[in-house]
């Protein structure tokens, strides 16, 4: 009896419910087993193909839909889509090349889009097998298969001559490699992961204000805390002169090196993003509330009282002063605190630099992204291994209408 032929749609259901299979396989597999939001973001995606709704898989949709966004939200001020996207297309990557690499078909999500892509894997060619002196086939000729044996036999000899060279060749590459790590300038390995694919987040300070500029700015009590006015009064949008001459800095320096950072205000930042980065934080603890939550105990803290504000140092080394301080309105002097500390995550970085005022923030920024005078900092950092090890400093800054001006080092602890 003659068979017919699966129907298209019989063809449509088979291949959609392979596809299926392939994207359950990969939301169990160990790659994304320490990630439930990577595992939405992947199935929510995938379900908008399978369904044939590639419109619904938007950066808004799946902020709305997957990391419970608000409908209309600001994409632009929040990048938790772009950020878990860019993580997703890694562990992809990492599953295909590992747990899935037997896997027919592949799963992809071309950058700059959101629609997964189901293509066919491409089989690598096989290497032709030869036989150790099958370098030419053998003529029928005597007369040409005798010529052939020497020329053989020569070639054996000739890959063990050139073996001692090969190993100098590797000897001068590994050697130039290692001289050139070594040769790297304090600046170079302080801020290349930093750098290393687009990894850090700058957060600038979101102070949380009242009032407005009939009124005047006062800080605001946070809304739960005893004291607190009506939410519906606080301003969210300021930030400092100090702040904006920081990322300025920042843009130069990361531009120098064809780098760039993600870039978001203090009270937009998640906990999600947070874990993904390395964070470069502008702004005071006061201003910049997203410290609250990820610094632990320092060496030193920023306080005012008695209409000076300053820098504790609550471990004074020989030499050190337990206050740096200024009075609370002060038009020639600031203080401020470079911290390079352990990140949210192992493996991750965090910086911060905090003024008493915005210009002291800015004074740290520009103190650290010039080698003359961040260098002595990294070089009493550095271990004999080449790694950066936690530190904080205290630098203190003059300043001359409105612009900090000198600037030095007057603490610095290496931990």
């Amino acid at each position: 009896m003659a068979t017919t032929a699966p129907s298209p749609t019989d063809h449509q259901q088979n291949q959609r419910a392979e596809r299926l299979a392939l994207v359950e396989r990969i939301v169990g597999s160990q790659c994304l087993q320490g990630s439930a939001r990577l595992r939405e973001f992947l199935s929510y995606v995938a379900d908008c193909v399978l369904r044939d709704a590639p419109e619904d898989a938007t950066e808004q949709q799946i902020g709305i839909n997957v990391f419970g966004r608000m409908a209309g939200y600001n994409s632009s001020e929040d990048s938790i889509v772009r950020t878990h996207a860019r993580l997703l297309r890694q562990k992809l990557k990492e599953y295909f090349d590992g747990e899935g690499v037997d896997e027919p078909v592949l799963l992809e999500i071309p950058k700059g889009h959101y629609v997964p892509v189901f293509e066919p894997r491409r089989k690598a060619q096989e290497p032709v097998q030869r036989d150790e002196f099958a370098t030419f086939e053998l003529q029928e000729s005597p007369v040409a298969a005798a010529q052939q044996i020497p020329f053989q036999r020569e070639r054996r000899f000739s890959r063990w001559t050139l073996l001692p060279s090969a190993i100098l060749v590797l000897a001068l590459i590994l050697g130039g490699w290692w001289i050139g790590s070594r040769r790297a300038s304090p600046m170079e390995r302080f801020w290349k992961p930093f750098m290393a694919d687009d990894s850090a987040l700058v957060i600038y300070s979101n102070g949380l204000f009242s009032g407005d500029s009939t009124s005047g700015l006062r800080y605001a009590v946070p809304h739960g805390v005893e004291g607190s006015a009506d939410s519906s009064n606080y301003v969210y949008t300021y930030t400092g002169i100090g702040e904006l001459a920081g990322v300025y800095e920042l843009t130069k320096l990361f531009d120098s090196r064809h780098a760039s950072f993600l870039l978001k205000r203090s009270l937009l930042v998640t906990w999600d993003e947070a874990k993904l980065h390395n964070l470069i934080f502008l702004g005071s603890i006061v201003e910049n509330l997203s410290l609250r939550d990820v610094t632990s105990a320092t060496d030193f803290t920023i306080a005012t009282a008695n209409g000076y504000s300053g820098v504790v140092n609550h471990h004074p080394k020989p030499g050190e002063s337990r206050i740096y301080s200024v009075p609370v309105v002060s038009a020639t002097d600031d203080y401020a605190i470079v911290s390079y500390l352990p990140g949210v995550q192992p493996g991750k970085h965090m910086l911060i630099f905090s003024g008493l005022t915005t210009l002291g923030t800015q004074a740290a920024v520009d103190f650290s992204c010039h080698p003359e005078t961040f260098e002595p900092v990294l070089r009493a950092a550095i271990n004999s291994k080449g790694e950066v090890r936690p530190f904080e400093a205290v630098i203190e800054t003059s300043i001359r209408g409105g612009v900090p001006l000198q600037t030095h080092l007057v603490a610095l602890h290496v931990h």
